[in-house]
């Protein structure tokens, strides 16, 4: 356990900016009700980076609302044919190396052409070749800003009941998805102003061109979105990686190790993924300790995708046994959220709750790649040691009633159930995990073979920095020569290609 303030500015953040309001906003119904809502009120500017973004999305799904626009894409050019001001810009990731070039429906470049001169759509591909523009920022008119793990695209769209049978819960063609789990937040003030800032940096960064700031002094705040902080000075932590002469930022991965360091009583993460050596080594060293912190952590059951659980998976497996290993006091639980009927939760937020001391919500993982290699944005705000006691209660309810929504309970069950445990996370939820029906189920990992642990301990597909990828291929393909089958050196030589025409394609986009 470590003292002293967890953020600071130029080591575990960026910048610090009040914010009069900040909400925290859980799955993605309620973001895209408040999306579209903004998006209505927009004046001068909207800017979106998105580590993907499509243009065919319903926002709102409930036929009752008077005012809906849909889809995204209509009502975009609704807003700016009726504001001769406005200017939207959209920033998307280039769709990277492993992803097909036409996913979604209208490729980016058809878009642009059938757009107006005032919607201005780009793809951003100043990242090294195996890294992607990961951020997820949406601000209006530096206004108000949107930070944190939805992406503004398909198969997000999900309400907090996270219904077996849900039928809004479909693609843009009309094919049911499984129930997913997210997160963000939304703030105004200084922290919107710079988010605006970033976003538009990136821009300059990706395209070359200056966007030009909106006039101060519009409120936007959507009119049913409750702020839980006032206030507050919220933290902006990037991951940058080191690229074409930039050394690279890791602000993200500094915040991660503090908050780890300095918790005393609970540490509670919501994550796509747990594969991050470096966080699984600190996580490792807190429950070592006779007095350590409680650990809870909730992520999905798979990966997404079968690549993504060859890789992402097999390192939580091994991760997650060092940390069973060093768990000699019983404080780790590491959970998968189920519906009503037992099918998996899809968990796709980025969520770190410490004590009743920081909040932090952003689009980084924890991978290694979320450290180093790809563009990250999280936000973090962190109550003063000796008073804000109305933080410290808003901070401990967002955890609270994240939790009651997996459990499938009212948070006041849960809090009740807190008190009679003595205020600790573990015995709580050893008393309350049911099962069957809505609950958590304790994960279990499968059993790896050769490969798979390969694949995880040489962090393949999931560097730190831009040149380990090809590192760790090499060190792969050795290990694993003497014993693969045809087939598997078929899947490699695959693999291999990929990688090579990926930054064979970066050397030819470079001189553009």
């Amino acid at each position: 356990m470590t003292d002293g303030p967890i953020l600071r500015e130029d080591d575990t953040c960026w910048r610090r900016e009040k914010a009069g309001r900040l909400a925290v906003i859980i799955d993605a119904e309620n973001y895209f009700t408040h999306v579209q809502q903004a998006i209505l009120q927009a004046r001068h500017s909207i800017l979106l980076i998105g580590w993907d973004f499509d243009a065919r999305i319903k926002l709102n799904r409930n036929p009752g609302d008077a005012v809906s626009i849909d889809p995204l894409g209509r009502l975009l050019s609704h807003v700016v044919r009726h504001r001769p001001d406005l200017h939207v810009h959209v920033l998307r990731w280039d769709i990277g190396f492993l992803r097909l070039p036409f996913r979604g429906s209208t490729p980016f470049f058809l878009l642009n052409l059938l757009a107006s001169r005032r919607l201005h759509f780009r793809i951003d591909s100043h990242h090294p070749a195996d890294g992607c523009c990961h951020q997820k920022i949406l601000v209006v008119d530096d206004a108000i800003a949107f930070c944190g793990g939805i992406d503004i695209s398909d198969n997000r769209w999900d309400t907090r009941a996270h219904r077996d049978h849900d039928p809004r819960r479909v693609s843009s063609r009309g094919t049911p998805y499984r129930p997913w789990h997210d997160a963000t937040t939304a703030m105004d003030g200084g922290a919107a102003r710079a988010l605006g800032e970033l976003g538009r940096a990136r821009w300059h960064v990706a395209t070359g061109q200056h966007v030009t700031p909106p006039p101060p002094g519009i409120d936007l705040w959507p009119k049913d979105l409750v702020p839980q902080f006032c206030g507050v000075s919220v933290a902006i932590a990037r991951t940058e990686p080191a690229f074409a002469g930039d050394p690279g930022v890791r602000e993200v991965e500094a915040l991660t190790l503090a908050a780890i360091a300095a918790a005393r009583r609970t540490i509670y993460v919501e994550n796509q993924y747990f594969a991050a050596h470096r966080i699984a080594a600190a996580l490792q060293a807190r429950l070592v300790e006779a007095d350590g912190p409680e650990v809870v952590i909730v992520a999905p059951r798979r990966a997404d995708g079968w690549l993504s659980e060859q890789v992402m998976g097999s390192a939580r497996a091994i991760l997650l046994k060092i940390l069973q290993d060093a768990d000699r006091n019983g404080r780790l639980r590491f959970y998968t959220p189920v519906t009503d009927e037992g099918h998996d939760i899809y968990v796709h937020a980025k969520v770190l709750i410490v004590d009743d001391r920081l909040l932090r919500i952003g689009s980084s993982n924890f991978n290694n790649r979320s450290m180093g290699l790809d563009t990250e944005c999280d936000i973090a705000i962190e109550a003063a040691p000796d008073g804000d006691e109305a933080m410290r209660r808003e901070i401990l309810r967002t955890r609270d009633g994240l939790l009651a929504e997996h459990l499938g309970v009212a948070e006041s069950v849960l809090q009740e159930a807190l008190a009679a445990a003595g205020g600790s996370l573990v015995a709580t939820l050893d008393r309350l995990v049911r099962p069957t029906g809505r609950s958590l189920r304790p994960f279990v990992s499968p059993p790896l073979g050769a490969v798979e642990r390969t694949l995880a301990e040489t962090h393949l597909l999931d560097p730190d920095h831009p040149e380990s990828m090809d590192e760790a291929f090499t060190h792969t393909r050795r290990v694993l020569r003497p014993a693969l089958p045809y087939a598997l050196s078929a899947a490699s030589l695959t693999l291999a290609t990929i990688l090579f025409f990926g930054r064979i394609r970066r050397r030819i986009t470079s001189r553009r």
